[in-house]
């Protein structure tokens, strides 16, 4: 397989189109994925405003608890699910998305009692850098040459094994406060993250290009936007981290 499909993701890796060829009907095209991935997420909105309305109208982090894990658990079964087989994905993709609002939805509200306005600042930039990507990408401004690429998957491995071993020691008591207080330390951690989750935005924009030019079937439309939205919750979360950490120094 070409360098040129070579992603961070492990949602559209080099692997995903090898062997996907439209031999009958349409293929995917690159609007077919935007509109997919519209879908998508209206679906993770639907239950993310669920959530956020149940939790301020509680105030009870004990009521949305039980909603983030069936989130997190459901969300990654289906995931892995959409992952091993691409064919699921315009049943498993919009599952996915449902299950993943949850979590938005109960963890956004949960930060807004706290820090008032931090997800409309949230949502705000992660759309906003979604955009300017976007245009960077199509206008040439930014090219996926296989230096950037190679940049892209070691930042973005180094950070998840690093949540790994992090998510580990935690249960033996051990935390990294540095890493995750609102010192110079912290905030310049999460601004390398945010930097690195948005870049994959990027990888992500190529490859759904190159699947379309690759002429992969039409359901690989879904499978490319759930790719995409991979992405950008990853992103919403870390500019959500990185928001209430600065919040929490004023």
């Amino acid at each position: 397989m070409p360098q040129l499909m070579r992603t961070s993701n492990p949602a559209l890796n080099e692997q995903t189109f090898r062997g996907e060829r439209a031999a009958f009907g349409e293929a995917m095209t690159v609007q077919g994925t935007v509109n997919k991935t519209g879908i998508l997420l209206l679906c993770a909105v639907v239950t993310a405003a669920w959530t956020w309305n149940l939790f301020l109208r509680t105030h009870s982090s004990e009521v949305v608890a039980p909603l983030v894990l069936v989130g997190v658990v459901g969300g990654l079964i289906f995931a892995i699910a959409t992952i091993f087989n691409k064919t699921w994905a315009p049943v498993t993709a919009p599952i996915y998305a449902l299950f993943e609002g949850l979590v938005l939805g109960s963890v956004s509200a949960i930060l807004e009692l706290r820090f008032p306005g931090i997800a409309i600042q949230a949502v705000s930039l992660t759309f906003g850098t979604l955009v300017c990507l976007l245009v960077a990408y199509r206008s040439g401004l930014i090219r996926v040459t296989d230096k950037f690429r190679l940049g892209i998957v070691a930042a973005t491995g180094g950070i998840a094994v690093f949540y790994l071993i992090e998510m580990v020691l935690g249960f033996f008591g051990i935390h990294f406060t540095a890493v995750n207080g609102a010192g110079p330390i912290g905030i310049g951690f999460s601004v390398f993250v945010v930097i690195i989750a948005a870049l994959n935005l990027v990888l992500d924009f190529d490859f759904i290009e190159s699947g379309a030019r690759a002429g992969a079937p039409k359901y690989m439309e879904w499978y490319g936007a759930f790719g995409l939205l991979v992405t950008l919750i990853w992103l919403y979360f870390e500019i959500l981290r990185l928001l209430s950490k600065l919040r929490s120094r004023e």
